[in-house]
């Protein structure tokens, strides 16, 4: 219904009613705009010199131009209140408070990368500091070696994994300025602001592969893209995503604790005093 709107392939379950709720408000303002532009045409008619040849400087009398502004207020309070407010409360009660279901990732954007954090089977984040930044070694978030919760912790650079029809809670965050993080498929666009650690909620529900498919396109992707101007390479500020089975996302999860164990006994020694 909504396809004259130009909006990217749905991949997310929100995906469909933010699509109704863009295209409502396209509605409501074009028929805003054509209603004043309809109004102005005819305050030109009605007061053109040809029917006023001199200026009168005691204004409109009676109550007929408030018509207008009642009709703009029906507008804006349609979009708020009708719209806007009940889109919001939905939303939030998506929330789940504790739920073992969701998938929980933090994403760091950083000039010019977006960093991607998981706490790992424990379901523990280990600890970070800015002083164990080392992009040779993959330790892109600044995970502290030395923490137990941190060993089973993977860290990729520009790739965020998820599974298909599973909620996930991204900790969106920043090591610098501004940015805005911008999955265009999945209709989520939040801004990553310095000193926040910013909750967002979302659930794939296109796995990467059916996407290529539907978009006949064995090179595409789903989009990180940076919203927010940050930099001057703020344009390759890029990133993907992958969305793949539960099982598969499961084995992927696997094979990087493996790979980060066998990686940390090797270079813990870098650490070391």
């Amino acid at each position: 219904m909504w396809d004259w709107l130009g909006l990217p392939e749905q991949a997310s379950a929100h995906a469909a009613r933010m699509d109704q709720f863009i295209g409502l408000v396209h509605v409501i303002i074009i028929s805003g705009f054509m209603f004043w532009f309809t109004w102005f045409l005819i305050a030109l008619a009605k007061h053109r010199k040809v029917k006023n040849p001199e200026a009168d400087y005691t204004g409109i009398k009676g109550k007929w131009p408030y018509l207008p502004v009642c009709v703009m207020v029906f507008f804006d309070f349609a979009l708020l209140f009708g719209l806007s407010i009940p889109f919001w409360h939905d939303e939030i009660n998506a929330v789940p408070l504790d739920d073992a279901n969701v998938v929980d990732v933090r994403v760091v954007g950083k000039r010019f990368d977006w960093m991607v954090h998981y706490p790992g089977p424990d379901g523990v984040y280990g600890r970070t500091d800015i002083s164990f930044i080392n992009s040779a070694m993959d330790r892109h978030v600044g995970l502290d070696p030395d923490d137990p919760a941190g060993k089973d912790d993977i860290e990729t650079l520009g790739v965020l994994y998820l599974p298909v029809n599973r909620q996930a809670l991204v900790r969106l965050g920043t090591q610098d300025v501004i940015h805005s993080m911008n999955l265009p498929e999945f209709r989520v666009k939040h801004d990553a602001i310095p000193g926040m650690r910013i909750p967002v909620y979302f659930t794939p529900t296109v796995t990467t592969e059916e996407f290529k498919i539907r978009m006949g396109d064995e090179e595409r992707d789903f989009e990180i893209a940076c919203a927010q101007l940050c930099g001057n390479s703020h344009y390759g500020m890029r990133g993907r995503i992958i969305i793949l089975s539960d099982e598969e996302f499961q084995a992927w999860i696997a094979a990087e604790v493996e790979k980060k164990a066998s990686y940390d006994e090797e270079d813990d020694w870098l650490f070391d005093d």
